[in-house]
């Protein structure tokens, strides 16, 4: 009987620290980034001990924060040469284009973290963690 228990605690042991890291990720959005690093640090450490379900959601997170932070970088370098073009009135349209851009990649990049939360809630196995969009 004790058995059944240690695989029930096991199983929700391994759920617990996904939803951790998930919900470092999405205070990422008030601390600037702060606590996706800590989390970033928190999937590293630990998708290597983690049983399949865990492992394909720190995957996933890893991936998601370094296709957002890849992508950030290439918005920002776009705006600030936007802004540099603003001397040449070429680059307000520019710098509204990348503010629309920014609000699309905050879009995708929670709406990717609620999704996985949902699937690991669930008690499901990321089934492509490896993909860019969802």
């Amino acid at each position: 009987m004790s058995d059944g228990l240690g695989s029930v605690a096991v199983a929700s042991e391994d759920k617990t620290l996904p939803i951790v890291t998930y919900v470092l990720f999405l205070l990422g959005f008030v601390t600037h980034g702060f606590t996706a690093v800590v989390g970033l640090i928190v999937a590293y450490a630990s998708r290597s001990s983690a049983r399949p379900m865990a492992e394909s959601h720190y995957t996933f997170l890893i991936r998601t924060f370094w296709i957002g932070l890849a992508a950030a970088a290439l918005l920002i370098t776009y705006a600030l040469w936007s802004a540099v073009l603003t001397m040449v009135l070429i680059g307000f349209p520019m710098l509204a284009l990348a503010g629309i851009v920014g609000c699309l990649l905050a879009a995708w990049y929670g709406l990717r973290l609620i999704v996985g939360l949902v699937r690991l809630a669930n008690d499901e196995t990321y089934p492509t963690p490896r993909n860019w969009l969802l």
